[in-house]
């Protein structure tokens, strides 16, 4: 009998052998949820189980494992990137340092995103920069509804861009793909190619902003099923792989199992999260596949 289980997944090149059906779960049928932009999908996932599967960026996997929520983490890199393009300031005259901007205020979509945690992080061991140095103007709260905020976080109704122009705001948190497609907006870091660079040269890693979850209660009643997907997931990245590595960042970060490249990635925003108050207890990235580890294994 196959089983139907319902996936909130992002249209990537390496998810889409699985989508498009070259790639099956055996003895699974996946329905593909779409959920645009994919965030959307992370409240309903830590709050109410809304799907059997889903994308979930780590900050919040790590508040949702932090207040006991029914997700187990799967060791299957859907999304990652380098963040030192990921802060802009607004195209004028004066040249924004990160050092300028202690005691001042910064836009991000929440304090709890994942960019942001990167960003933060990066400007802490980098620049010196404390996350507590700054005021973050969001426009969201935690996707996990008990999660808390820090004191320097304040909430705005209003676009962070807008805010930005008319000087509310020193600088905006926003993946550089987005922030491409506004006019006006440039890089905090004008070397930030060379730093990117050198990060990596530096950790040996691409940082990490989305993995994929289970329900609890799936993989303790079905272990095998869980372990089918897992595996079809594997074929689908192994099956996106070009014949000769391009050195592509997309090559660089995605990736399956788990790896001492994996979980040191995940010991840095561990640390992160706890310098930025966005979770509290002693977590650690062995702990985040513990029940992985248990209920599915490696296949």
């Amino acid at each position: 009998m196959t089983t139907n289980w319902t996936v909130a997944l992002r249209d990537y090149e390496h998810t889409t052998p699985l989508k498009n059906g070259t790639v099956v779960a055996e003895g699974v049928d996946l329905e593909f949820v779409d959920v645009e932009p994919i965030h959307r999908a992370f409240a309903p996932m830590v709050r109410e189980s809304r799907y059997d599967f889903s994308e979930l960026a780590i900050a919040t996997l790590f508040q949702a494992l932090e207040a006991e929520r029914p997700v187990i983490a799967l060791p299957v890199v859907l999304h990652g990137n380098f963040h030192h393009r990921s802060i802009s300031i607004w195209n004028g005259e004066d040249r924004v340092r990160p050092e300028d901007l202690a005691g001042k205020k910064v836009g991000v979509r929440a304090h709890s995103q994942t960019t942001g945690l990167w960003v933060r992080g990066m400007l802490a061991d980098t620049y010196g920069l404390r996350s507590q140095d700054v005021t973050w103007v969001t426009t969201e709260g935690p996707h996990v509804a008990t999660a808390s905020e820090p004191a320097n976080v304040v909430r705005t109704d209003r676009k962070l861009v807008e805010l930005l122009t008319e000087g509310e705001v020193s600088a905006v948190v926003m993946g550089a793909r987005s922030a491409d497609h506004v006019p006006g907006l440039e890089p905090l870091l004008p070397d930030w190619k060379d730093r990117q660079d050198q990060y990596h040269q530096e950790h040996g890693w691409v940082p990490i902003n989305h993995l994929l979850v289970v329900r609890r209660e799936l993989a303790e009643a079905n272990p095998d099923g869980v372990r089918a997907v897992y595996r079809a997931f594997q074929q689908s990245i192994d099956a996106a792989r070009p014949a000769v590595p391009t050195g592509t960042t997309r090559e660089k970060v995605i990736q399956y199992g788990v790896t001492d490249s994996l979980l040191a990635t995940l010991d840095t925003a561990l640390r992160y999260a706890r310098e930025q108050e966005i979770i509290h207890t002693d977590l650690s990235a062995d702990k985040i596949f513990a029940d992985f580890e248990k209920y599915v294994g490696e296949p």
